[in-house]
């Protein structure tokens, strides 16, 4: 069993590149978020923003969709877009690991 920051990485890993992918911006990552007492966090800046997620004691599936959101947040997408984004990012995350490195 993977430990939780090579899950993290692996996941920013694939994310960055299939939002690339799809012509969006790649926000930065980190893990805890600097505030204390949330889930997660996104902090805008000129041309981008950084997403901050807790890891440690959460469900790998909430974890997977604030990065997901995080994406979508960024780049500031509404309905139909947001949903494609949504939809083609789980699809990225859902490859296997052998054929994502495979790909790369």
């Amino acid at each position: 069993m993977q430990s939780s920051s090579l899950n993290f990485a692996r996941a920013v890993h694939v994310l960055a590149a299939s939002a690339r992918s799809l012509g969006l911006v790649v926000p930065g990552f980190r893990s805890p978020p600097r505030l204390v007492g949330v889930q997660r966090s996104i902090t805008r800046w000129p041309g981008g923003a950084t997403v901050a997620v807790v890891v440690r004691g959460r469900p790998w599936p909430a974890v997977q969709a604030d990065l997901v959101e995080g994406i979508v947040a960024t780049n500031g997408l509404l309905s139909p877009a947001s949903d494609r984004a949504r939809a083609e990012l789980w699809r990225a995350m859902e490859l296997p690991p052998e054929r994502d490195e495979q790909a790369a």
